[in-house]
């Protein structure tokens, strides 16, 4: 007898995200399938020796003309640098973070790389780790998750 996996949710081509630990709410994501690991715009970057010795990651999110710019700097001492691929085929060095995403209902804890996505015109993209064995993608829509968000706010 096969065992059956969980519903997965249909997600657009594009879905507002929040991002509860990082205190960012209503960011605008890209979905791409083409992506393995999902990425997040940030900007000043630096590794920091912390009081106790321990390293830590330091970084901003998002850029000053972002509506949802918070002026906030984050540190995590749990992070890792990894050569990812980007789009354009040029091998970067990135560092890699794990934290939580709420997407159409659904808190997951998955790993972003951070990534100056400036030049970019989605702060977020969502890569195929994060999407497998939760979501189908319907390219055809976009925002199903604020939709649902916005629906069941109706509802109370």
């Amino acid at each position: 007898m096969k065992k059956s996996s969980p519903e997965k949710s249909i997600i657009g081509r594009r879905e507002m995200v929040d991002f509860p630990e990082l205190e960012l709410f209503e960011i605008e994501a890209k979905i791409d399938t083409g992506a393995y690991t999902s990425a997040i715009h940030c900007n000043n970057i630096k590794e920091v020796n912390l009081p106790d010795g321990t390293r830590a990651i330091h970084f901003e999110l998002l850029d000053e003309n972002h509506p949802a710019y918070n002026h906030k700097a984050f540190q995590f001492s749990e992070f890792s640098l990894r050569s990812v691929k980007s789009s354009f085929g040029d091998v970067q060095e990135r560092y890699i973070i794990r934290t939580k995403i709420l997407i159409h209902g659904q808190e997951v804890e998955t790993e972003f790389s951070l990534s100056d996505r400036s030049d970019l015109k989605y702060p977020v993209l969502l890569g195929r780790t994060l999407l497998r064995k939760r979501f189908i993608v319907d390219v055809s829509k976009k925002n199903l998750s604020l939709k649902a968000k916005n629906k069941s706010k109706k509802k109370k």
